[in-house]
């Protein structure tokens, strides 16, 4: 049972319900391609390279043969779930039924995990090959530095991001099509509205600044998360060294695996002496489709 149950008790005179300050859900699971799985793992996506034509200098000659490069990325799930139990005689204390806020709460919290995935898959080792035994690291030459645009290191600014476009473009990532995203912290943005580029109307046809916040410039959507590497909320084992690691992907360069999407139920615990329990599950993986589809922007 939740320790903390007694504060919604009658004698508090309130039957408001205020959910503490946190990240409502996953920002990034629109950003994503998005794919449906079942089994312990899953082929994201089938890898084609590219191949270059020979000139046929001969009449009759033989037929050339030109291997096609072939490779498989996989994604594998992890399982999460959340529970929390609510005593009958707590609920006859309320004035509000408890049960309604505690799923929003796991809810809520099933979509931050959802987005640590992602960001995992982005920064993590992948896995490719037949059977996936081939480790895929994020390569450095897909990196930009923490000093670009600066004589040390520095935030967010419009040189890292025209860093990043070229990255992407030099790879042929068809950014007319393909929806780029860029996920920042609160510092990162901050950082954008001291760049003048980014707010004024001289360098733009249109306003960037909207209500005080920068959501696109340059071909990028921004995405505010304070769970990327380096930011408060971050939930993985990365050791950035005191930077930040700002993501930038194209859509088609993310995948997120949905074994079992977000499921919410309530059911009374006879082993419990019929009290309530909350339960949220999911089963999800994320990973990257490949590498040249992903920018990491390192910032002070």
């Amino acid at each position: 049972m939740s320790q903390f149950v007694t504060t919604a008790f009658v004698q508090q005179y309130s039957t408001n319900i205020a959910m503490l300050l946190q990240q409502q859900g996953s920002r990034l699971r629109g950003a994503v391609m998005e794919h449906g799985f079942v089994g312990k793992a899953a082929t994201v996506v089938e890898q084609f390279g590219a191949v270059t034509p020979v000139k046929n200098l001969a009449r009759h000659s033989d037929t050339p043969l030109i291997s096609t490069p072939q490779d498989r990325r996989w994604v594998y799930p992890t399982d999460y779930d959340w529970a929390d139990l609510i005593d009958s005689q707590d609920k006859l204390r309320m004035l509000i039924d408890p049960t309604g806020p505690y799923t929003q709460a796991g809810v809520m919290a099933m979509g931050r995990a959802m987005d640590d995935e992602i960001i995992n898959g982005f920064f993590g080792t992948n896995n490719t090959g037949e059977n996936g035994t081939t480790a895929v690291t994020f390569p450095s030459g897909q990196i930009v530095a923490a000093n670009v645009g600066a004589s040390a290191n520095t935030g967010l600014n419009v040189a890292k991001l025209r860093a990043a476009k070229k990255l992407l473009m030099q790879a042929e990532v068809d950014i007319d099509n393909d929806q780029l995203f860029v996920a920042i912290t609160a510092q990162q943005h901050d950082n954008l509205l001291n760049e003048v580029q980014a707010i004024s109307l001289d360098y733009t046809d249109r306003p960037v600044l909207v209500e005080g916040r920068i959501r696109s410039f340059m071909g990028f959507n921004f995405i505010h998360s304070e769970r990327i590497p380096g930011g408060p909320s971050y939930a993985g084992s990365i050791s950035t060294g005191g930077l930040y690691y700002v993501p930038c992907w194209a859509k088609s360069g993310l995948a997120l695996g949905m074994w079992n999407d977000v499921q919410a139920s309530v059911d009374k615990r006879p082993d419990k002496r019929n009290s309530w329990q909350v339960y949220v599950t999911a089963t999800v993986g994320a990973c990257r489709t490949e590498e040249k589809r992903c920018v990491q922007i390192n910032c002070a």
